[in-house]
């Protein structure tokens, strides 16, 4: 289970999670934040639709993919969570932009 240090501080960051309102620490990532609000799985997978959610927290395994601000297949561990951004779990399969 994620648990965040004792001693982490930082300034309070609100944020959307599937629109519902969220906080982080400044200094989050989106993962991170994810985690720290109770959201165990970020995306599904789009063939067999097995849930998935942050696990390298470096960049590596790519299952911690979510939609940051509209823009789909985003890393969320790669992304500090900004005020105001809006972040959606993914489920299955999802356009690319053109």
């Amino acid at each position: 289970m994620f648990q965040r240090l004792p001693d982490a501080s930082g300034e309070r960051v609100s944020f959307t999670i599937d629109g519902r309102p969220a906080e982080a620490l400044s200094g989050d990532s989106v993962s991170a934040a994810l985690l720290a609000n109770g959201v165990r799985t970020c995306r599904s997978t789009p063939v067999s639709g097995a849930p998935r959610a942050p696990y390298c927290m470096m960049g590596v395994c790519f299952d911690c993919l979510v939609t940051i601000d509209g823009v789909g297949n985003r890393q969320g561990c790669q992304v500090r969570v900004a005020p105001g951004m809006a972040v959606e779990t993914q489920n299955g399969k999802r356009e690319i932009e053109r």
